[in-house]
C-alpha cells in the first residue's frame, strides 16, 4: 500500500494555534507507536507480535502525528464489503478537544464510502469507552441494546 499524507486543518478552536500542525497519514502505523498510545492511555499492553499481526490485517489506519510525534490513531476492521468496525480511536490525553479525534473518524467513514461497494446497505460498528457515546453519536452512530464482548486468553 502506497503512504498517502494529507492535511487536514482543524475546524475547531485550537487554543494552542497548532490548527494547521496536524499531519493525517494513511497506512503508516507501525507496531511501536500503536503500542505506546495504548500503554499511554490506559490500555493493556499487548505483545508487539501480536500488534504486527493484527496491524497486517486491519483495512486501513490512520495515525495523526504533531511535530512527528504520533498523538492520535484509529483502525478499520472488517471484511471491507458488509460489516466495518472502526477500532483503537485514541488521541493523547493532552491533545485532546483539539479535533484530532475527528479527523480521525472522518478519515475512516471516508475510506470505507471510497471502498464500500456502490448500492449496497453496509454496517458500521464501534465500541466506545464509556462517557465517549456523544463524541461519536455527532457522526450519526447510536447505542445499540446487544453490544457484548468476551475476553479469551489462549494459553501458551
Amino acid at each position: 500500500m502506497q503512504t498517502q499524507i494529507k492535511e487536514e486543518p482543524n475546524q475547531e478552536v485550537d487554543p494552542i494555534g497548532r490548527e494547521n500542525d496536524f499531519q493525517l497519514v494513511d497506512n503508516h502505523l507501525t507496531p511501536e507507536d500503536f503500542v505506546h498510545l495504548k500503554t499511554a492511555t490506559g490500555f493493556i499492553e499487548r505483545p508487539l507480535a501480536q500488534v504486527c499481526k493484527a496491524l497486517a490485517n486491519d483495512l486501513f489506519d490512520v495515525s495523526i502525528r504533531y511535530e512527528g510525534t504520533m498523538v492520535g490513531m484509529g483502525r478499520l476492521v472488517g471484511d471491507g464489503a458488509m460489516y466495518w468496525y472502526l477500532q483503537d480511536i485514541i488521541v493523547q490525553p493532552e491533545y485532546q478537544g483539539q479535533g484530532i479525534g475527528r479527523m480521525i473518524v472522518n478519515r475512516l467513514l471516508e475510506y470505507i464510502k471510497e471502498n464500500a461497494m456502490p448500492g449496497t446497505k453496509i454496517e458500521i460498528g464501534l465500541t466506545a469507552v464509556k462517557g465517549k457515546e456523544p463524541f461519536y453519536e455527532k457522526f450519526g452512530f447510536s447505542s445499540g441494546s446487544s453490544g457484548m464482548k468476551k475476553w479469551m486468553e489462549i494459553d501458551i
